[in-house]
């Protein structure tokens, strides 16, 4: 297909028109609304036969999808910030019952007060709930990363929900140029869904949802556990595949201009983009700078990442999140990746971005300005008013 002009919402609400899922339960918040608005166009225009589904609230859109996943659809929604809180007791059901839900998440500042616009608060929050978590950086990974959740989530080694993350406004609504899929390829490398176990199967019965007493609910979380720990290979597997239908290389993490440097930046999302700009800058004035983007967020990466930053002068990691009376959760898992290393590189935590506040180029050159002098504390506030 051509390359066309579309923002972020768009962009998801397109591969879902491309998949054609079974069932698609919507309620409207604001950054995602915009991806159900446009798929609902989609329905009501016959372009689609996806049963779509109005729901009151987050909470029932999210029902809603746990019991057709449960009855053996393929299932899809999206929500932001308070939307994936009032989801909060559905969120470990789906994962829990083993649903391939996929769901993108338009990340958004929870309240209060209230705030509309970005930070990574509302999937912060959810990273313990046995969701796959994958951010993107723009337009295209959004697309991409929602064409590939459904591989993944229905992968008969995973059968987990799948959380598409992609920054509120920032993606959500930027307009990029972005090379969609053919139709067909798209059909073809998504597959027909194949439920596992359905309700709806009355000649092979099967509980969904049980009281788990002490002698089973362990064995159940182990369970989850070892389907985490498959996501993984499953992904390198999902991505090479779509490499080669599309010629876009993806890996659980981006490194760039990372093996000779000396000093690192690690972030998620949008600020990916704008410190490979940074980078780039810095590496003119001799400066031996790289940055790490981590894409898969859940499970996390620990080998990959403890071997890209092995033997570094200095790390930074960047949480566009605050965790009250805590370093942020990116950063204490890259120093918990590293801890195995022969050689530990100083590693300071910079808490950025909190409700939208925008970073920029000068402000992140601050981040290896203070590395590189050895000044940054072990978590430092990157562009707070004092």
């Amino acid at each position: 297909m051509k390359r066309i002009a579309v923002n972020g919402d768009q962009a998801v609400a397109l591969s879902w028109k491309q998949i054609n899922p079974d069932v698609c339960a919507s309620y409207p918040i604001t950054p995602q609304t915009i991806i159900v608005e446009a798929f609902s166009d989609y329905v009501a225009d016959g372009e689609v036969d996806t049963e779509y589904v109005c729901s009151e609230s987050e909470h029932s859109s999210m029902s809603i999808c746990v019991g057709a996943a449960a009855a053996g659809a393929r299932s899809v929604t999206s929500t932001a910030s308070a939307g994936l809180a009032f989801m909060w007791e559905m969120l470990y059901i789906a994962a829990s019952m083993r649903l391939p839900i996929v769901m993108t998440v338009a990340n958004r500042a929870l309240s209060g007060p209230i705030n509309i616009h970005c930070d990574h608060s509302d999937a912060m929050g959810a990273r313990d709930s046995g969701w796959v978590q994958i951010f993107a950086e723009n337009v295209q990974e959004a697309y991409d990363n929602s064409l590939m959740s459904f591989r993944i989530a229905e992968h008969p080694d995973v059968h987990l929900p799948v959380m598409n993350c992609l920054d509120g406004f920032i993606v959500t609504h930027a307009i990029e140029s972005l090379s969609p899929v053919e139709d067909e390829a798209v059909k073809k490398f998504v597959g027909e869904y194949k439920p596992v176990k359905p309700l709806l199967d009355w000649r092979n019965p099967h509980s969904f949802g049980p009281f788990d007493m002490p002698d089973y609910y362990y064995e159940h979380k182990y369970q989850q556990a070892m389907a985490m720990k498959n996501v993984l290979p499953v992904f390198k597997e999902v991505a090479s595949e779509f490499e080669k239908m599309t010629g876009r290389k993806y890996d659980v993490i981006e490194k760039y201009m990372v093996d000779d440097a000396e000093y690192v930046a690690v972030s998620m999302g949008s600020t990916a983009g704008t410190l490979k700009a940074v980078v780039d800058e810095l590496r003119k004035d001799g400066h031996k700078v790289g940055c790490l983007k981590v894409r898969l967020f859940r499970p996390f990466p620990y080998a990959e990442i403890a071997k890209a930053l092995e033997g570094k002068k200095a790390v930074a990691v960047l949480d566009r999140v605050i965790s009250f009376g805590a370093v942020g959760p990116l950063f204490s898992d890259v120093r918990s990746a590293e801890f195995d290393n022969r050689i530990h590189p100083r590693t300071v935590n910079y808490v950025y971005g909190l409700g939208g506040r925008d970073v920029g180029v000068e402000d992140l050159k601050v981040v290896f300005r203070e590395m590189e002098a050895g000044t940054a504390k072990t978590v430092n506030y990157l562009g707070v008013k004092q």
